[in-house]
């Protein structure tokens, strides 16, 4: 660590982990109550445990990026970071909305919720990924501000690089485009048509953008390769991902009741949206294989090799299977959708703030340049835990989600979907048990920062 201000990155990680933590548990709550519906019911209905699954996911990858921008931007800057107080400020208010919208959908009717928070003032409430109270989504509209603002400035008045020009693009980009998040039309198909200009502008727009970056990073400080190359390949993907992303927000427009060219332009930008993440694979490879030294935190570099793959299959193939309108007629809303979700979010978006965490945190907490062998040997086996469980998860997800179509869509006889969950629970069931190996990965990866080395240190 070069600067003292870096070190506002630290809490902001330990959040994003524990936020990930309670995720996965509400995820695996969730997962048997698709098999045992009374699970926790009335304490804890499916849909309140989903509401908080997706939150708690938005949520806690936000805390990611923000703690990754600041810890990067000051060394890319190569000065102090305008407001550490700022930064710390927005930290304790950011997790105190977060925590009590969570208590919140727990605690209280979500229509009570509605009513307590005066959403029928201004309605924004009631959406997927969306359900946050007004007052909460304002909140997280000013912790932006604070933080663009605060990181603007670092780099205005530091040095300008690729790294931190992409990074703050992206980041503005987020910012900007959860602002439709406000826009709640009475029209269903205005407002699915603006509601992905969030969801789908985000993690197939300019989260990709935040990922480049971060992963771009990582490679510069554990490769050793010159700046300039990987500069080049950042801008390679980030070209790609703006021009496939952004039309290809299509793809959610088949059967919303939009025009009918949106078929076309959907199937075809979407076809392409593989590309960048196809060239990051590519990128993290050739950058490691051309690397000038041997860093010593190999547990970073398994991550950023990682993230680059398990991207590109779960968010390149997995959204290829079924991003042709053609074939979407009988794949949406099925289980087919539900295994890209998971397989894309984690390859793409936890791995990449798990790679940060894995590089920054031995330095946030004193090392030289990277945990103890033991600990990194430790934590190489959370990384494996984890993707190969996701990867299984995905394959299990796609066998329930092809069984679906063709019973429930496809077959002479379509039988009613009720019918065909019970038929496919075989793979709930699978699904449940490598979803518990996952949370053991998890907590592999937590342990490895406690893990003593030779000496009896920690970590």
């Amino acid at each position: 660590m070069q600067y003292q201000s870096q070190s506002v990155a630290k809490p902001y990680f330990i959040a994003a982990i524990g936020l990930f933590i309670g995720q996965i548990l509400f995820g695996l709550v969730m997962g048997l109550q698709y098999v045992l519906g009374d699970f926790l019911f009335p304490t804890i209905p499916f849909n309140v445990a989903r509401m908080v699954h997706t939150n708690l996911l938005i949520v806690w990858l936000l805390f990611g990026f923000m703690g990754a921008a600041y810890y990067l931007i000051p060394e890319e800057a190569e000065r102090e970071l305008e407001s550490p107080m700022l930064a710390k400020l927005m930290f304790w208010i950011f997790l105190v909305a977060g925590s009590l919208t969570v208590l919140g959908y727990l605690l209280l009717p979500y229509a009570g919720l509605a009513k307590i928070t005066g959403n029928a003032l201004f309605p924004t409430m009631g959406r997927e990924f969306l359900e946050q109270p007004t007052i909460t989504k304002v909140g997280i509209v000013v912790v932006a501000l604070a933080f663009l603002y605060n990181i603007g400035l670092t780099i205005l008045k530091g040095r300008k690089t690729v790294v931190n020009i992409v990074l703050i693009t992206g980041l503005i980009g987020l910012a900007l485009m959860f602002l439709f998040s406000f826009y709640n039309p009475d029209n269903v198909v205005k407002d699915k048509f603006y509601w992905w200009w969030v969801v789908h502008l985000w993690v197939e727009g300019v989260w990709e953008l935040i990922l480049g970056s971060i992963l771009a990073y990582v490679l510069i400080k554990t490769t050793g390769v010159d700046r300039e190359v990987i500069e080049k390949w950042l801008y390679i993907i980030i070209a790609m991902t703006l021009i496939t992303g952004i039309i290809g927000t299509g793809h959610h427009y088949y059967w919303i009741g939009t025009p009918d060219y949106w078929q076309w332009f959907g199937s075809v930008f979407s076809a392409l949206e593989p590309i960048p993440f196809f060239i990051m694979v590519v990128f993290a490879f050739s950058v490691v294989n051309k690397r000038r030294r041997e860093h010593p935190n190999k547990a970073a570099v398994l991550w950023a090799l990682g993230t680059g793959v398990m991207a590109f299959l779960g968010a390149g193939v997995w959204g290829f299977l079924h991003t042709l309108a053609p074939v979407n007629y009988y794949t949406h809303g099925t289980q087919i959708t539900a295994a890209h979700g998971h397989m894309s979010f984690y390859g793409a978006y936890v791995m990449i703030v798990l790679t940060i965490i894995s590089y920054a945190m031995p330095l946030l907490r004193g090392r030289a340049a990277a945990n103890s062998n033991k600990a990194q040997v430790v934590e190489m086996w959370g990384f494996w835990l984890m993707t190969v469980s996701m990867v299984f998860l995905t394959l299990f997800l796609t066998a329930a989600g092809i069984l679906q179509i063709y019973l429930q869509r496809a077959s002479d006889t379509p039988l009613p979907f009720i019918v065909v969950q019970e038929k496919i629970e075989l793979f709930y069931w699978l699904r449940e048990a490598v979803g518990v190996v996952f949370f053991i990965g998890l907590m592999v990866y937590v342990w490895s920062f406690f893990v003593k080395d030779e000496e009896g240190k920690s970590a």
